[in-house]
C-alpha cells in the first residue's frame, strides 16, 4: 500500500506536468474550446493525454527500438511535426469564424474528430519522449523492484493526471466563451494561427539546422 501511496501523487503530478506547457496542442484545445464549446476543446484533450500515454508507455517500458529511432531520426520528427502544425496554422488563419461561433447545440457533436485530431496533433511530436523521460527519471516511480501493479497504476494515474489538466483548461477557457462575438473571435483565431505558425517555424528552422549539422557531423 505504502508503494501506491508513493506512486499515485507522484504520476498524477507528472501527468499534469506532461500536458501543461503551452505548445501546439494547447493553443488547439484552447481554440476549439472558444469556436466550438468546451467538449470540442476537451475530447481534443483527451487525445492528448492519449498520445502522452502512449509516449510514457514506450518510455517505461524500455522499447528501446522505439526511442532509438526517435532519437535517431528526432531532427527529421521535428521537421514534419513542424510542418503539420504549420499546415494547420494557415488553415485556422484564412478559416471563417462565422461558421464555428455556434452553441454544442447547433453545431452537433463531433467529438471523435477532435480526439484523433488532438492525438495526431501531439503524437506528431514525438520529442516530447524527452520530457517523459526527464519526469519518469526524476520522480522514481518505476523502479525495479515494483512489480505490473505498481506499474500499471502508474500509467493510469499518469492518464488522470493528463485529463484533469484539460478538464481544468477548458472549464477555465469556456468561462470566458461567452464574452466572444464574431469580431474578437475571428481576432483570436488570427493570434492562435500566428501564435502556432510562429511555434512551429522555429521548430522547422531548428530542426533544419541541426539536421544539417547532423549530417555532416558538425554535432
Amino acid at each position: 500500500m505504502n508503494e501506491f501511496l508513493y506512486i499515485i501523487p507522484r504520476a498524477i503530478i507528472i501527468g499534469i506536468l506532461i500536458s501543461a506547457p503551452m505548445g501546439p496542442i494547447g493553443v488547439l484545445c484552447i481554440q476549439r474550446t472558444l469556436n466550438k464549446g468546451r467538449g470540442s476543446g476537451f475530447f481534443t484533450g483527451v487525445g492528448a493525454a492519449f498520445s502522452d500515454i502512449f509516449y510514457c508507455l514506450i518510455t517505461g517500458l524500455g522499447l528501446s527500438f522505439v526511442t532509438d529511432f526517435i532519437t535517431k531520426n528526432q531532427y527529421i520528427l521535428q521537421i514534419i511535426g513542424s510542418g503539420v502544425i504549420i499546415a494547420y496554422a494557415i488553415y485556422l488563419f484564412v478559416s471563417n469564424p462565422s461558421k464555428q461561433l455556434k452553441s454544442p447545440e447547433e453545431q452537433g457533436h463531433n467529438y471523435i474528430k477532435d480526439f484523433y485530431t488532438g492525438f495526431l496533433f501531439t503524437v506528431s511530436n514525438p520529442l516530447i519522449i524527452f520530457l517523459i523521460i526527464g519526469l519518469l527519471a526524476r520522480f522514481s516511480i518505476m523502479k525495479e523492484e515494483y512489480n505490473h501493479f505498481h506499474y500499471a497504476a502508474g500509467y493510469i494515474a499518469i492518464f488522470i493526471g493528463a485529463i484533469f489538466w484539460w478538464w481544468f483548461i477548458t472549464l477555465i477557457v469556456n468561462k470566458a466563451r461567452k464574452k466572444f462575438n464574431l469580431r474578437s473571435m475571428r481576432i483570436m483565431n488570427r493570434c492562435i494561427a500566428i501564435i502556432l505558425f510562429l511555434m512551429a517555424t522555429v521548430g522547422l528552422v531548428t530542426g533544419i539546422k541541426y539536421y544539417i549539422l547532423d549530417v555532416f557531423h558538425l554535432i
